[in-house]
């Protein structure tokens, strides 16, 4: 077994946005310290971590240089080269491996290894030009969803295609390399199961979490996510199943649409936390955060257990659009939380921060969460 890192070690995270700077605070709570590395300055992460190493990530000779000084690394979205993960592993741990961020980060790959593994997946078919991509929409008939292989999330890389007369345009809007065309899902309604799966195997999750997108990004997340037990038990089987199959030692979430007949199809996965499960901050014994902090750190993981209902709601920069948000109006609500992520420039669609608001029920504290956003615009 290996040792486990133990506090006051130094952990390593490629990427700078808030993901690590929530994973930053966790580790700081914990008695770490954290250095932090991407091509910007000044970043969400950066400003809570012990230090900022600002340089590209195929800057190899300057990677190898901060892996030297860290116990672990692990990394906060998707779009970090195999090439930096493949440097680091020479020098200190790198979890999950990349070889889970190299196949979380092709939708194609992704799928393709969940279909062998014989989990439930969107139908799905590889296209390399506008003559397999018209092959496919005949073979798996349209509408259907055409997503870019390689860097897509909110919303990104991807096009509905209702008829064969929109296919040309839809290939030449894309203009990438390797794409997938899925089938279009009719879906109930979409959720995700966020787990932590340790060194020795071990196997925690939250969950199931019901979200709701605006504009193919994420605008409000509840939990418990009111379904059949049946419908929820196999939600967190199929996550406990993708994380073994990965050999996944950190944290990942698993996004699901749930059909009309109760049937459950994985969307995508992403190999760290999630946008839908930052509600466990303050709603769930353990937050994902600390649980990826222990599962890199090779430490048994903490508590899953939810300690009251609650909703999360997104901020964009959209609520800055008449000034300054009227932080008194939400902060009224008692048992409403406010995290802001320490961007400093509000463009519209990005994230900024997030609310959530625990409450006796899921119904309430949604209610609660939409009306302190919308106090926000309000002077």
């Amino acid at each position: 077994m290996t040792n486990p890192i133990l506090p006051g070690a130094t952990l390593g995270m490629l990427g700078s946005g808030q993901l690590g700077r929530m994973f930053t605070i966790a580790a700081r709570r914990l008695g770490y310290r954290v250095h932090v590395l991407s091509p910007d300055t000044e970043t969400p992460t950066g400003q809570v971590a012990d230090v900022e190493v600002r340089c590209d990530y195929q800057d190899l000779d300057r990677v190898a240089e901060f892996a030297r000084g860290v116990s672990v690394v692990s990394f906060e979205f998707e779009n970090v080269p195999s090439e930096t993960t493949e440097v680091c592993r020479k020098y200190c741990p790198v979890r999950p491996d990349g070889s889970v961020l190299h196949t979380s980060q092709n939708r194609y790959r992704e799928k393709s290894a969940l279909k062998e593994a014989g989990l439930p997946v969107t139908p799905f078919t590889l296209v390399r030009s506008l003559e397999e991509l018209e092959a496919a929409a005949k073979q798996q008939g349209l509408p259907g969803v055409f997503k870019t292989a390689d860097w897509g999330y909110d919303g990104k890389g991807q096009v509905v295609v209702r008829s064969e007369d929109e296919l040309p345009a839809a290939w030449a809007k894309l203009n990438a390399p390797q794409a997938i065309l899925e089938k279009f899902i009719d879906f109930e309604g979409e959720l995700s199961v966020v787990a932590a799966r340790g060194l020795d195997g071990q196997f925690v999750s939250y969950g199931p979490i019901g979200n709701v997108h605006s504009n193919h990004i994420l605008d409000i997340s509840v939990c418990p996510l009111l379904v059949p037990g049946s419908v929820a038990a196999d939600a967190i089987e199929i996550t406990r199943a993708v994380l073994d199959r990965l050999n996944v030692v950190g944290v990942m979430c698993v996004e699901f649409f749930l059909t009309k007949n109760q049937q459950l199809l994985i969307n995508e996965t992403a190999p760290r936390p999630h946008n839908s499960g930052h509600l466990t901050i303050d709603a769930h014994v353990t937050c994902q955060f600390e649980q990826q902090v222990r599962a890199i750190c090779g430490l048994p993981l903490g508590s899953g257990e939810l300690r009251s209902p609650s909703a999360m709601a997104n901020l964009l920069g959209d609520v800055w659009d008449s000034g300054e948000p009227n932080w008194t109006a939400a902060l009224r609500h008692p048992n409403l939380k406010l995290h802001l992520y320490g961007k400093q420039d509000p463009r519209p669609g990005r994230k900024m921060g997030h609310l959530t608001v625990l409450a006796p029920t899921v119904h309430e504290a949604e209610q609660t969460a939409k009306q302190a956003r919308a106090a926000l615009k309000f002077r």
